[in-house]
């Protein structure tokens, strides 16, 4: 801990003393250990507030002048980390690395477990269903889970050691270079197995046999259509008849249907990346830790009137009224949709855009459910330019799969009562800017009647100068002998 009595030094005269500077350099060394790209901290002098961003020089010139704020005495804006943060990241590292439920997992993805059959009634021998490749998946992880990760050693076994590896890799940011330099210095000084793997791309492989992989979809550059389905082994766009590949000379030089014979290397125009939703919910009932907090809507929330959560509001009743099978279910699951674009560059000359759609989870405790870690990614979409109004064409795979959990459900092992059931899933509503609700919902956000509550009540007048709609009628007023009107010493 840093000696932080020097911050108490009020008037200009104490500030210059050798006690005060030495106690502002220390704090300088200590911010500027994780300053950005720009050079800059906050400021955290009383005139800046940590509200402006400033050089080293500057901080310290502040500080001499203006004094450091005595409130501040946690420097969260500058790295210190609190007490109660600190013991939590210790004990999720512990979770993480020092306990072994490799085995478990194993099971929770493969799905591959004993099942009483005598509590799931009509589901009675759902557990011979799984597949050869299941099997051969199953048995495939679990000799890597069983196998030591050198000769004598009992702490890891090598699917343990890959996917702790593979954790550090995310958390700490290494690239895939430097993760394979590890990889392969690991392989050629400790550990002489053959079959471990030498590259990222062959660690990521454990990744996608853990459900946790993602399917690539190749789309028009004009955001006509997604080359699946029936469309899947096209070259060309059927609509706009663009080629779907980059490196093609002319565009309708290439036949709609596929080629026997491409000799060189095709790059798409655009590619999505579609994150399966199903598997994904069905993981959650798979895990002993979140099975139950899945329930808690419906057998932990208070139902006292008050609107603490989701499921106190007038949208989630309406839908157990209109819909009593789906709401006699807790596990079936109430979702929200957001997204919205953004320049991955940061540079706004740059019209290039990534649209993330996340999916919420209303099921869970209103202190899980809005936490990232609980977010789903569904849907990545690049481009040159916003998808605007065709961004329906790229939610088809998203809306394929809410359609089949809303109107078939799907089959999904519950562990906490080891018996399966049939997960259905709705959306409640949508999360975005009103640029963005123009393109998820279809309807206009320009014009005279681009308020999607007043609709045709709108009270839009078009200025004959400026060409632009305003919008008047918007105010209200109270009644002309209502009491609060006179009333200025309360407002």
């Amino acid at each position: 801990m840093m000696d932080k009595q020097w911050m108490d030094y009020n008037t200009t005269r104490d500030r210059i003393r050798e006690e005060y500077r030495y106690g502002a350099v220390k704090f300088l060394d200590f911010a500027f250990k994780r300053v950005g790209r720009s050079g800059k901290i906050r400021c955290p002098c009383n005139n800046c507030n940590n509200c402006v961003f400033r050089t080293r020089e500057e901080v310290f010139n502040h500080l001499i002048m203006h004094g450091m704020l005595k409130s501040y005495k946690k420097w969260k804006f500058h790295g210190e980390v609190s007490d109660t943060e600190e013991i939590e990241e210790i004990e999720n590292i512990e979770d993480v690395i020092g306990v072994d439920e490799t085995i478990s997992l194993i099971h929770d993805v493969t799905n591959i477990r004993d099942v009483d059959s005598s509590k799931n009634g009509d589901e009675e021998g759902c557990e011979t269903k799984e597949s050869d490749d299941m099997r051969e998946k199953f048995d495939r992880l679990m000799k890597d889970a069983n196998k030591e990760l050198f000769p004598g050693c009992k702490n890891y076994s090598k699917l343990e050691f890959i996917l702790h590896l593979l954790h550090l890799k995310c958390i700490n940011h290494w690239s895939d270079v430097s993760f394979t330099m590890l990889l392969q210095l690991l392989k050629q000084v400790f550990l002489h197995d053959e079959n471990f793997p030498s590259s990222a791309y062959e660690a990521k492989k454990y990744q996608q046999e853990l459900g946790l992989n993602y399917v690539k979809i190749h789309a028009c550059k004009n955001d006509c259509i997604l080359y699946r389905k029936e469309y899947a082994n096209y070259q060309s766009c059927p609509v706009c008849n663009y080629s779907r590949w980059k490196n093609t000379s002319e565009e309708g030089d290439m036949p709609k249907k596929t080629l026997s014979v491409v000799k060189r290397k095709q790059v798409p125009h655009k590619v999505i990346r579609h994150f399966p939703l199903i598997p994904r919910l069905q993981r959650l009932y798979m895990s002993s830790k979140i099975a139950s907090h899945m329930r808690w809507h419906k057998e932990g929330r208070l139902d006292d009137g008050v609107l603490r959560h989701p499921a106190d509001s007038r949208t989630w009743k309406s839908l157990d009224e209109s819909y009593p099978n789906f709401a006699m279910e807790s596990r079936n699951v109430r979702l929200g949709l957001s997204s919205d674009g953004f320049n991955p560059y940061g540079n706004l000359s740059s019209t290039y855009s990534i649209w993330p759609v996340m999916l919420m989870l209303y099921n869970l405790p209103s202190g899980m459910c809005m936490r990232s870690e609980f977010f789903i990614m569904s849907l990545l979409i690049p481009g040159d330019k916003a998808p605007r109004n065709n961004i329906d064409v790229f939610l088809e795979p998203l809306i394929e799969e809410l359609k089949e959990l809303w109107e078939n459900g799907v089959q999904t092992y519950d562990v906490l009562s080891s018996t399966y059931f049939n997960l259905h899933a709705t959306l409640l509503w949508t999360i975005n800017d009103f640029s963005a609700y123009a393109n998820l919902s279809g309807w206009s956000t320009k014009g005279a009647l681009s308020c999607p509550s007043c609709n045709f009540d709108s009270s839009s007048q078009r200025l004959k100068s400026g060409q632009k709609f305003c919008w008047l009628g918007h105010r209200r007023f109270l009644e002309a002998d209502h009491k609060w009107r006179v009333d200025k010493k309360s407002f």
